[in-house]
């Protein structure tokens, strides 16, 4: 556990808006403008009820996978890697207004994440269309 870092301080949802990336490019959110963090938020076509519980069984599918926080319109999960544990924040906002799922992935630690939470986010958006 010497990587994992600690829990940023600064999640959840606010107004309708996941906290803003940090400068550094190890982090991914679909409400983003810049270039470095914007991802496409995850769309669905069930209802909204169905879409989070769909996403929250994808989450559990994968290896190394806890939900911290969880809500009717909100999931908190830490994914931790395989080497060297270090701990990933990922959130989803369930935007009803939308009609998508709002995205934020971000490392605790370090400066580059060498794409691994937006090949995160790519992945879950993979197993949710599999899901439909």
């Amino acid at each position: 556990m010497i990587f994992a870092g600690k829990r940023p301080n600064n999640l959840g949802v606010n107004s309708g808006k996941l906290a803003p990336c940090p400068n550094s490019p190890n982090c991914v959110s679909s409400q983003s403008s810049s270039s470095v963090h914007s991802i496409a938020p995850l769309s669905y076509s069930s209802t909204p009820e169905e879409a989070i519980a769909n996403l929250k069984s994808v989450i559990q599918s994968l290896p190394r996978t806890k939900i911290i926080t969880e809500s009717k319109d909100y999931l908190y999960a830490e994914f931790k890697s395989a080497l060297m544990g270090f701990v990933d924040d990922v959130e989803f906002y369930l935007d009803r207004k939308a009609n998508v799922i709002q995205v934020r992935s971000a490392s605790r630690l370090g400066q580059s994440d060498l794409g691994v939470n937006r090949k995160r986010i790519e992945t879950i958006r993979a197993k949710l269309a599999e899901v439909k």
